[in-house]
């Protein structure tokens, strides 16, 4: 069984069912941390799992992610969770009101403590912002982001974001990973 540090019922299904395909069962471990405040998504994940390893007793893994806009300059990137909080879909759609740009990437970076050490898992969805929210499946900048490829948004997905986004990349990274280390 492995253990899933999120307070984010939305992030636990979507793994769940990711790790289900590959035969492994997870299990949510509620837990608020601090989290640190840094450019890159990855040294945010690592910081998080070392303050974790003091307060959770063996292995886990934990997940960070963002919206990078490229019109914005990467806005809000590692800063998405505080940016959705206080200004939401609304704040990144009226900040692309008038600009030509429309392109974004979701990133996701898991961060897995196995007892002994850390590894890094990457995943990563390019795409674009929509004009306008749509679809009510999702959670966070869902309903705003379509990907490559697609002309639904993630909230309008439904299970078929689980097959495309940037936290089902990074999850079958590291499910694969997980799944050939054997008990």
């Amino acid at each position: 069984m492995l253990r899933f540090l999120t307070t984010n019922r939305h992030k636990f299904d979507e793994f769940r069912a990711k790790a289900e395909s590959y035969g492994l069962e997870i299990e949510m471990v509620e837990i608020d941390y601090e989290e640190i405040q840094a450019p890159d998504l990855a040294e945010i994940a690592l910081r998080s799992a070392q303050i974790c390893r003091e307060r959770v007793e063996g292995p886990f893994f934990l997940e960070d992610s963002g919206l990078f806009v490229e019109e914005l300059n990467g806005f809000p990137g590692p800063y998405s969770s505080y940016v959705f909080s206080t200004v939401g879909t609304r704040g990144i759609l009226d900040l692309l009101r008038d600009r030509q740009g429309r392109e974004a990437e979701f990133k996701s970076v898991i961060c897995h403590f196995d007892g002994e050490g850390y590894s890094v898992f990457r995943g990563s969805v390019g795409g674009r912002i929509s004009e306008e929210a749509r679809g009510s499946a999702g959670f966070g900048y869902d309903p705003i982001f379509i990907p490559l490829g697609h002309d639904l948004t993630f909230a309008e997905m439904g299970p078929e974001k689980n097959r495309c986004s940037h936290r089902a990349r990074s999850a079958e990274k590291f499910f694969t990973t997980v799944s050939h280390a054997g008990p």
